[in-house]
């Protein structure tokens, strides 16, 4: 099938997914925050809202990455080295700050109905400049300018990064209470993750560069 990339890419994208996806941040933060204040299937439909904005990055980076490899491969091979760039920041920010992930069970209140849960969710993916820019530099690395099916491999890894993504996101949200209070209590587990997040995307960072330098 020629929308499937080959093994190693593949290998290579799962471990990136894996990292991303255990990262905390703000979609981590708010579907696990519905969870504790609202229950579970709040912060179920807060993380499928958050997993359709992925489906719609994926749409707008395939369809734009692919114009720019037909307009200009050059371009192409330039936003990859800016990817490779970007993820180095995004390495040195987590050693230098850390992850974001403030979790605090809310008062009873107001509850917010199923489509307020999934629209919030939905809004704060598709409004993080953050998650914007990664699609955007990160899927073009597992892809090459000359490969006439860059678009269905790019809608591939897009799809493919939800199906793992989701799976590990409902355990999170099932064990929000127990996850929460783990986190609480080991504070040194959250500095693994931003050391492995950030080994992981210099490691990519350089085989980019060193990959192009050829």
């Amino acid at each position: 099938m020629t929308f499937l990339p080959d093994i190693a890419t593949i290998l290579a994208f799962s471990l990136a997914a894996f990292v991303l996806t255990i990262t905390p941040g703000p979609d981590m933060t708010l579907f696990l925050g519905r969870t504790l204040s609202e229950g579970r299937t709040a912060g179920l439909v807060t993380m499928l809202g958050a997993a359709t904005g992925v489906v719609i990055h994926t749409s707008l980076a395939a369809f734009g990455l692919s114009a720019l490899i037909a307009a200009s491969p050059q371009a192409f091979f330039a936003l990859k080295f800016a990817g490779a760039a970007y993820l180095v920041y995004l390495a040195v920010q987590a050693i230098r700050h850390g992850s974001s992930l403030t979790l605090e069970r809310g008062a009873a209140g107001r509850r917010h109905s199923a489509f307020a849960n999934w629209a919030t969710g939905l809004g704060i993916n598709l409004l993080n400049p953050k998650v914007v820019l990664f699609f955007v530099t990160f899927l073009p690395q597992f892809v090459s300018a000359g490969d006439p099916h860059a678009v269905g491999k790019l809608f591939f890894l897009g799809i493919y990064f939800i199906a793992l993504a989701v799976p590990f996101s409902i355990l999170m949200i099932l064990m929000a209470d127990q996850f929460a209070a783990a986190l609480k209590r080991r504070p040194k587990v959250m500095r693994m993750i931003d050391w492995l997040f950030a080994s992981v995307f210099s490691a990519f960072a350089i085989r980019i560069l060193t990959t192009q330098g050829h």
